[in-house]
């Protein structure tokens, strides 16, 4: 089976929602024009729909006529990032420093999809549970939602999501069970020494060049801390430190990530971080705070999920598309709390173009848009009954 016809026939439709929802992106818990979008069209297909949910989050539910059978919960994101866009497309952003950088406002009209195609054909069983979620890039959507009872509200026997990927060719999908992408922290790290005039450096406690050791010193903790077979990065990605040519300031701070798939490899990164910075403050004669946050929990696929997916996606690309050898990805998506309450799983739906996502010049291939719906709405209408 390819793509659902009844998809396939809609699609221009779901082709100039996307375009309108990429010319006016918006940021992590912000998304009320999208969520008015989403609950508008959920609403005039006759879905229930469910406002409010960690802030700006929407959930459709629609119950099959096909009598009882499982509760599937289907997931899409809808924030933007603050990325200023340089496409020059008919539809690009007119917001400025703001795109969707990431193809969650394909992801959005994919769900929208599969949605409409649910409630045109309500002879599955069970219940469908339509999660558009607020704030994932790096802003704890997901995590706010089930604060806010989102798997108490709305039960879900298993849930699924799934992401664009320029990196695969096009019709290709992209499933295996398992961690597949890895946790997060984000850390600042503020060093306080003394300030004083740039000519005269003995007069004072200099932060940069206490920064610059630091940074050297936290570079060596994954190369010769961490066991090498556990897959782990620390990237310091921030440097900010003085305002003047003659003035050595009073601070320095230095932020970044952590990446890991073990809970043990990251205990070990953060206590290593700690105490270095402790022995570099103690070597300077300086005050370094570090402030160390857990983002994302490490995506993990569950073997039955997994497998719906694959036998659904075999369906739409070919047995042959689908893509099951574990290749577990250091970025990181917040699908994974949920896939912490519920079991799931996530997959990739490889999409023409080489520009990688979080890139000023990513665009999405809308021809992936009747290819993620139908996997969406085909889970709905497989694991629903089993």
């Amino acid at each position: 089976m390819p793509v659902l016809p009844q998809i396939d026939a809609f699609t221009d439709e779901l082709t100039a929602i996307r375009r309108d929802l990429h010319a006016h992106p918006e940021i992590g818990f912000e998304e009320v024009r999208t969520s008015g979008i989403v609950a508008e069209k959920l609403a005039g297909w006759g879905i229930e729909v469910h406002r409010g949910i960690g802030t700006t989050g929407v959930v459709g539910v629609l119950h099959g006529t096909g009598g009882s059978g499982k509760r599937i919960g289907l997931r899409a994101d809808m924030d933007a990032l603050p990325i200023q866009e340089i496409t020059n497309l008919p539809w690009r952003s007119t917001v400025a420093g703001t795109m969707h950088a990431c193809g969650h406002d394909g992801h959005t009209t994919m769900l929208l999809g599969a949605a409409r195609y649910l409630s045109e054909n309500r002879g599955f069983k069970g219940t469908a549970i339509f999660v558009f979620q607020p704030a994932e890039e790096g802003l704890g959507g997901a995590r706010r939602m089930i604060a806010e009872k989102l798997f108490e509200r709305f039960p879900c026997d298993e849930i699924y999501g799934l992401h664009n990927a320029p990196q695969l060719a096009p019709g290709q999908i992209s499933v295996f069970p398992g961690p597949a992408m890895a946790g997060a922290d984000f850390f600042d790290i503020r060093i306080t020494g003394k300030g004083s005039h740039g000519a005269m450096p003995q007069m004072g406690r200099d932060p940069i060049v206490v920064a610059m050791s630091l940074a050297a010193a936290l570079q060596t903790i994954v190369s010769r801390n961490a066991d090498p077979r556990e897959a782990a990065v620390l990237s310091i990605t921030q440097m900010h430190a003085g305002s003047a040519y003659n003035v050595i300031p009073e601070e320095a701070v230095l932020a970044g990530t952590i990446r890991t798939f073990s809970e043990a490899t990251g205990d070990l990164i953060r206590s290593r971080m700690r105490e270095i910075a402790a022995g570099t403050a103690a070597t300077f004669g300086v005050t370094i705070d570090v402030d160390i946050r857990n983002i994302f929990n490490v995506l993990v696929n569950h073997e039955a999920p997994t497998q719906a997916v694959i036998e659904a996606a075999a369906e739409i690309v070919g047995a042959d598309n689908v893509l099951t050898e574990p290749k577990a990805m250091m970025g990181s998506e917040d699908f994974a709390d949920m896939l912490q309450v519920v079991p799931g799983a996530y997959a990739w739906v490889g999409h023409a173009g080489d520009v990688p996502v979080h890139n000023p010049a990513y665009v999405l291939d809308d021809g992936i848009l009747p290819v993620g719906a139908s996997l969406l709405a085909r889970l709905v209408e497989t694991r629903s009954a089993a």
